[in-house]
């Protein structure tokens, strides 16, 4: 099961973000407050993690006692007489405020004549004020198992429905639902709670009778090494997991954020404090990191630059080495909780919880943003609104580096019980769709918490409680698990990565690598290799047409291009990407322009290129370029040639009409005089045609 609802601290501010008063809320039973009169009571407060919003009810207390209320005259089932009496006596304990002495005499009367439903929910009630709930969910399965079904007694079916579901029975859960429909008591106000109730018991069976196979496994102990360990994630490329991790369990122990890099062999390093200027007296947590692994964002709590209790922060890794983190500011952060973000793979799209009052659609929504082309400033944050975000709780999202699939917690829908995780797909135009249930065993009658799924679908992460022993305390440790059918990602993706560096000195450059999708002329990933090694890593995805495109300032750009749009491998690919400085002779090829066979009018998806072509035109101005070009050897010499000069000429129209001075381009066609690689194959004949350019 996963985490959520676990360790009862304050502190984690990945869960709770509320330090020194905690998340208090009344118990844990959300239909007590709507039940009949007679059986309504306060409850202890309690830490809820992960949730910010919960505050206890105007008469809750932490000395929390049950309360003698006013409650309809019922006729007492399954009690003789003397039994009868012994209660009425034991009543009189209850409402005196004597509870230990009530609940032994209720005890004793379960013990002499269990089938007398009365004494049972009583010391349920006593039970569940002092924070017992398990032994009030005993108390109340037994009530009503006893009871069977009578109208008169509608609010302790929806207590029983209630505790029965929080500890995973479904059976008696959906008995006690059941009965309280059919009783249909004058107080409508826990009928659709029951409904959902039904609901969530009949999903359940469904599920547990046809489970997914995930072989879930703790990460090795030198990784687990603290006593709780939650919010797992992983860059693009699998080579650094990052989570939060906290070593005491009091409210005031301080939470960080450590990283673990991957060895060669394949198995994590020790992870290490991702560095002194993000970790710090403040609680941090609940992080999201790049595909690459060079942005941050973060949770930290009452920093002094903070505008809400808990606030997210933005760091960049370079030259080696993690910058100062940086308040997201107002476009994103609120007054109230803000957290558990998760990133586009090129970090430039964030999505996170948010417990903000203006603008919400539930108790936490989850928001997007987007980086703009300052690398600085973030638009203001946008409720995702329905289906995703609920009247419930929506939280904890992960946004899979495919960018086609966003997971998150909910308690919306009908699911298992509690926060179950779902997962949404994006549709043509950038909207979700409907959530759907990621199934047991990855959800249980439990809260969940978050879950990521690496790139290749193939393994996923999360927390899992371990339950205290005589000998052990509780910790909760990260496992990885084989990710099945109904949890992955819609669409298949896979990793390209290298370095950038200067073609002739072989230095690495600090260079913009850009992916657009070609069908769609839309910019899908943004992101800077490092001057430091020159590394990049970018995310490619099933069904689409790629071009990728490396620049830095006074070179020449670099045009790549992939084809998944029937892709059946996903293997990574490692591509460095040497960069010519732009001189006289420098030339590329412009790998992006497709033609039919044997015609020369540019294809519709040849327009991201010629786009791309205009801008480096100008961008340096005082350039003259000639553009070629070149077939293969099928054919005759002078229709190739003919054919590569109309080519040639169309792409020279297309940036005439652009804008570009003519007086700065030429063209030519070479047809199969100029071959690049020997016309031996299809392959080579594909690398033949093409479309050059190359400065004068």
């Amino acid at each position: 099961m996963l985490l959520l609802n676990w360790v009862s601290s304050s502190a984690m501010v990945a869960r709770t973000g509320r330090r020194g008063q905690g998340t208090a809320f009344l118990g844990c039973l959300t239909g007590w407050l709507v039940l009949a009169s007679f059986l309504m009571w306060p409850l202890a407060a309690t830490a809820q993690l992960e949730d910010p919003k919960h505050r206890p009810a105007a008469h809750a207390h932490t000395d929390a006692k049950p309360t003698k209320m006013v409650a309809p005259p019922r006729k007492y089932r399954n009690a003789p007489a003397k039994a009868v009496k012994a209660y009425e006596h034991a009543m009189e304990f209850y409402d005196a405020r004597e509870f230990e002495k009530a609940e032994r005499e209720f005890a004793d009367l379960n013990k002499k004549y269990p089938s007398f439903p009365e004494p049972w929910f009583r010391r349920g009630s006593i039970q569940a004020s002092t924070a017992r709930k398990r032994e009030a969910y005993e108390s109340f399965k037994h009530g009503i198992t006893a009871l069977g079904f009578d109208a008169a007694y509608a609010p302790e079916y929806l207590v029983a429905g209630d505790l029965a579901l929080e500890f995973g029975d479904y059976e008696t859960a959906r008995m006690g639902y059941a009965a309280l429909l059919k009783a249909n008591p004058r107080n409508k106000r826990g009928l659709p709670q029951a409904e959902k109730g039904v609901q969530i018991c009949d999903f359940a069976a469904q599920q547990l009778a046809n489970p997914a196979t995930i072989n879930p496994q703790p990460l090795p102990a030198h990784i687990n090494q603290f006593r709780f360990h939650y919010f797992p994630a992983v860059t693009a490329d699998g080579r650094a997991l990052l989570f939060t991790a906290r070593k005491g369990t009091a409210d005031t122990d301080d939470e960080n954020l450590y990283l673990a890099r991957r060895r060669a062999t394949g198995e994590f390093d020790a992870p290490q404090s991702i560095s002194p200027l993000i970790n710090s007296p403040y609680n941090e947590g609940a992080a999201t990191i790049s595909g690459d692994g060079k942005t941050l964002v973060f949770t930290s709590c009452y920093r002094s630059d903070s505008r809400g209790d808990c606030d997210l922060y933005f760091s960049r890794r370079e030259n080696g080495a993690w910058t100062k983190p940086v308040n997201l500011g107002p476009n994103v952060n609120s007054t109230w909780w803000d957290s558990q973000p998760t990133l586009s793979a090129d970090g430039r799209t964030l999505y996170f919880s948010s417990a903000r009052k203006s603008g919400s659609v539930g108790q936490e929504d989850i928001y997007v943003t987007t980086l703009g082309d300052d690398d600085a400033t973030w638009s203001v944050a946008k409720n995702l609104g329905a289906p995703v975000n609920t009247t419930g709780r929506d939280m904890a999202p992960f946004l899979h580096p495919s960018g086609t699939t966003l997971y998150y917690v909910t308690d919306g829908p009908v699911g298992m019980g509690g926060l179950d995780l779902f997962r949404s797909e994006r549709k043509t135009g950038g909207a979700w769709g409907a959530p759907q249930n990621l199934g047991y065993p990855l959800n249980t009658f439990e809260d969940e918490s978050s879950v990521f799924i690496t790139t290749d679908n193939r393994t996923g992460f999360y927390s899992r409680k371990q339950t205290a022993t005589a000998t052990e305390p509780m910790t909760i440790r990260l496992y990885q698990f084989d990710v099945p059918k109904a949890a992955r990602s819609f669409e298949q993706s896979a990793v390209a990565q290298g370095r950038v560096f200067d073609a002739v000195t072989k230095k690495n450059l600090a260079a913009t690598v850009q992916v657009y999708d070609i069908g769609t002329d839309e910019l899908v990933e943004s992101v800077r290799s490092d001057k430091e090694d020159g590394e990049y890593t970018v995310v490619l995805t099933e069904g689409h047409q790629y071009a990728m495109y490396a620049a830095a300032d006074d070179y020449l750009m670099k045009s790549l291009t992939f084809d998944y749009t029937d892709r059946k491998s996903f293997d990574p690919l490692t591509l460095d990407i040497g960069l010519d400085p732009v001189k006289t002779g420098a030339s590329i090829v412009l790998n992006n322009l497709f033609f039919p066979t044997n015609s020369f009018e540019l294809e519709k998806k040849s327009k991201t290129e010629l786009n791309r072509l205009k801008r480096f035109m100008n961008q340096y101005p005082t350039i003259s370029v000639e553009i070629s070009g070149h077939t293969d050897d099928v054919g005759s010499d002078a229709a190739n040639l003919t054919l590569s000069d109309n080519r040639a000429k169309a792409v020279y129209d297309y940036l005439v009409n652009a804008g570009v001075k003519a007086d700065r381009l030429t063209f030519k066609g070479y047809g199969e005089t100029q071959p690049a690689v020997a016309n031996s194959s299809d392959a080579n004949r594909r690398l033949n045609r093409r479309i050059e350019l190359r400065i004068l």
